[in-house]
């Protein structure tokens, strides 16, 4: 495959030198990249790489120009969200969230379902999707155990319903699996409520940014908030869980065998607010770090919505601070966090005499742990991204791709609205969903200018619509980790997927004809400044 592809594209790489077309070199280069990209013939994060030696090769960028694309603003943004992912669970500030919120909720099934998905979600939106979803099944995991061994409700599935080999572990149940898929797909849904949540957002800022630098309506931290949160994210929490508990709860249908076992489990639910009750107590008292890090993300957080808020003066405004990004308020928190000490015990000797203790006091976040645990790949998924873009748009390509889909003009614009947001979820569904945002946001871009609708309209909700993918394990990372640590086959996934899919293109789609119009009102109508673009 990796010189099948490159062999079978050549065509265009010959016509391109030939002719002098830089337009059909860069066809050739993302043509293989997104092969790659799909197969994983070689590992994505490589595969990546491939603009920093071929766009300069094809005299469509400068090596200056392309490696610059892999440390931009929104690139540095991403990564301090990252960091402050790993500072949250180098605290272990996340478990005592996660069992906080089940308490508060509730512990009969449905509303501990219910619990799972709002703390799963909370979460995501401050941390990367994947380190959502991997932080939140070994807590399913151990409260389903003590379900199972209080005999509250059955939480494997026996041969006959769904055989497996000699010594592979019981495939989970019905009930079971409704809960990871709880936590799956609203570790997804969660991270389309902020930049930082996850990648494609970011992805899309950068190349939207990069293609449209004059554009009026720009993408803030609060503004994305306020377009996505109400209806893409709080409303489509509530028909996913309503959806799972259809399909896998016997929601409604109380005399089926699942709708017993779930009204029989509701009358133990003492045993289960016992059950996480014992596990929340496990954690202590709030330790001197985890409230450390609870105020440093809890100030940035309001620095970053109180940033450009557009509702009131924000404080950059007030300041005189224009130049100051996001990434700059993210990374002056992750340096707080390297510079205060998890403890203050040192203090009992400033006005002690000597002798003094030699022990060293550990910092609120480790080095050793981000460089342990950082998936520094993903930066340069993005950066490529960034890199072809660009090169799209210098090359003449996505120009070319934009004219040639002149045809939607046809249509009214809510209908391509439509198109791009189904095109979006489809794509995603067999591969990464950063990937996929990387080739088709800077074609959208194109094709809003070809058919003259604002290019906010054909980019974001896709974007969005890029984390709602819920069929398949390659789809998104949350789906993969759900499914490998439970041990869940391809097939229950695919089926769970079908309702809160047709809900997130529905959702989005109302969300862009109606809220998305009050969040961004200058979207109504083809931009001036897009005209020149």
């Amino acid at each position: 495959m990796t010189f099948l592809i490159p062999l079978v594209t050549l065509p265009f790489l010959v016509y391109g030198l030939k002719e002098d077309r830089s337009e059909f070199k860069c066809i050739y280069l993302i043509t293989n990249m997104a092969f790659f990209w799909v197969t994983e013939c070689i590992p994505l994060y490589v595969t990546s790489l491939f603009p920093v030696i071929f766009m300069p090769l094809f005299g469509i960028l400068s090596s200056e120009i392309a490696c610059s694309l892999y440390f931009t603003d929104t690139l540095v943004l991403f990564i301090g969200g990252l960091i402050l992912a790993l500072a949250i669970e180098y605290s272990n500030l996340h478990q005592r969230i996660a069992l906080g919120t089940i308490l508060l909720v509730g512990c009969s099934p449905r509303r501990l379902h219910f619990g799972l998905i709002l703390v799963t979600a909370f979460l995501s939106m401050w941390i990367s999707n994947s380190a959502t979803a991997a932080m939140m099944c070994p807590i399913v995991k151990a409260i389903l155990t003590e379900l199972d061994k209080q005999k509250i409700f059955t939480i494997y599935k026996t041969q006959e319903e769904e055989p497996v080999e000699e010594g592979e572990k019981p495939h989970p149940s019905t009930i079971s699996m409704s809960f990871y898929f709880g936590v799956a797909y609203a570790a997804s849904i969660g991270g389309c409520g902020t930049l930082i949540g996850t990648g494609t957002n970011l992805t899309f800022k950068g190349i939207y940014e990069t293609r449209f630098p004059d554009a009026k309506e720009k993408i803030d931290f609060p503004i994305f908030m306020a377009y996505a949160i109400p209806l893409a994210v709080i409303v489509n929490l509530m028909l996913l869980y309503l959806s799972l508990q259809l399909t896998h709860m016997g929601l409604f249908r109380g005399k089926s065998k699942i709708g017993q076992e779930v009204k029989q489990a509701a009358q133990n639910k003492e045993v289960l607010r016992k059950i996480i009750r014992e596990h929340y107590d496990e954690l202590g008292k709030w330790t001197c770090h985890e409230i450390q890090v609870a105020v440093v993300f809890t100030i940035m957080v309001l620095l970053l919505v109180f940033a450009k808020p557009g509702f009131m003066k924000g404080w950059m405004e007030a300041l005189n601070l224009k130049g100051v990004g996001s990434s700059a308020v993210i990374f002056l928190a992750v340096a707080i966090l390297f510079a205060l000490p998890t403890q203050y015990t040192f203090l009992k000797y400033c006005c002690g005499s000597a002798p003094f203790t030699g022990r060293t006091i550990d910092a609120c976040l480790s080095w050793v742990f981000i460089q342990n645990n950082m998936p520094w790949g993903l930066a340069f998924l993005i950066g490529g991204g960034f890199v072809l873009a660009e090169g799209s748009k210098v090359s003449g390509l996505a120009k070319m791709l934009g004219e040639s889909m002149k045809f939607v003009a046809l249509l009214p614009s809510s209908l391509a609205v439509g198109m791009t947001i189904i095109l979006g979820i489809a794509c995603t569904a067999f591969s990464s969903n950063v990937a996929v945002c990387n080739i088709l946001t800077p074609v959208f871009c194109e094709m809003a200018l070809a058919i003259k609708i604002h290019p906010l309209l054909l980019t974001l909700p896709p974007t969005l619509g890029m984390s709602f993918a819920y069929h398949l394990p390659v789809s998104t990372p949350p789906n993969a980790i759900a499914c490998g640590y439970a041990g869940i086959k391809s097939k229950y996934l695919a089926m769970a997927g079908i309702l809160p899919s047709l809900w997130g293109v529905i959702i989005l789609w109302i969300n862009a004809l109606t809220w998305g119009f009050v969040v961004f009102p200058g979207t109504k109508e083809f931009p001036k400044w897009a005209e020149d673009a």
